[in-house]
């Protein structure tokens, strides 16, 4: 099999690169984050291209970060909360799937994920009414991650430690 081991999606806050590095640590794994990887590419972060750029600009630099991502690593992948929002990364997700990649949707309610956004800048969607902003965007989101996901796990309102424990029983020994 190619590809990653599991790929971690779900909203801003919902703790995809703290539960997946956690994740990826625990199964002996490289982790990846292809938010990361736009900013590597770019030599700015997620928030200042939104500014300078726009939304559109960076959701296509994305759609060609988690296209090679997919292709290119085989640990924990996290994607950005918004890469669903893409019909071509999400065919390359439900491929992953069925291909045996594990799509881990980390779900997580609008009180938690409000509380962990805080009024952080590197969250450019969230900017303005970040309780108003996640909540619309978990409603319009849902049906997107649950097209992709394999497993869902719950982070709201618990302890990284359990949720690891969770996403660990859920994926048994994804070891490459």
């Amino acid at each position: 099999m190619t590809g990653p081991a599991l790929v971690v999606v779900g909203p801003p806050a919902s703790g995809k690169t703290t539960v997946g590095t956690a994740v990826a640590a625990a199964l002996g794994l490289a982790f990846r984050d292809t938010d990361a990887d736009v900013e590597a590419e770019t030599g700015t972060t997620v928030a200042d291209l939104f500014v300078s750029s726009g939304e559109p600009h960076f959701r296509a630099l994305e759609e060609r970060a988690v296209a090679r991502a997919l292709a290119e690593h085989d640990g924990v992948l996290a994607l950005g909360g918004g890469a669903v929002t893409s019909a071509a990364t999400r065919q390359l997700l439900v491929a992953a799937g069925r291909a045996g990649s594990e799509v881990l949707w980390l779900d997580v309610d609008v009180a938690s994920a409000a509380k962990r956004a805080g009024l952080s800048r590197d969250r450019p969607l969230l900017a303005v009414n970040p309780r108003a902003m996640l909540r619309t965007m978990l409603e319009a989101r849902a049906p997107l991650y649950a097209e992709v996901a394999t497993v869902t796990v719950s982070t709201s309102g618990r302890p990284v430690t359990d949720v690891v424990a969770e996403v660990l029983a859920a994926v048994g020994s994804v070891q490459r």
